[in-house]
């Protein structure tokens, strides 16, 4: 079984915390700039999360099968 990835605290307090502010200043951003709701980040966020989220179609293509 594959061991679950974790961030070192290092990275914690440096690179994952500088994104984290770095994407919500963002999306503070485009609602200021485009008077959008929240509920249209949301759904912005979730599709550029499913461009990281493994699918089986996704690992099914890597192996060849």
């Amino acid at each position: 079984m594959k061991k679950p990835y974790s961030f070192s605290n290092a990275q914690m307090n440096g690179i994952v915390e500088h994104t984290y502010a770095n994407i919500i200043n963002e999306c503070e951003n485009l609602k200021r700039n485009t008077n959008c709701p929240n509920e249209q980040v949301v759904a912005l966020l979730s599709v550029i999360a499913s461009n990281f989220a493994i699918t089986s179609e996704t690992n099914e293509n890597k192996d060849g099968k």
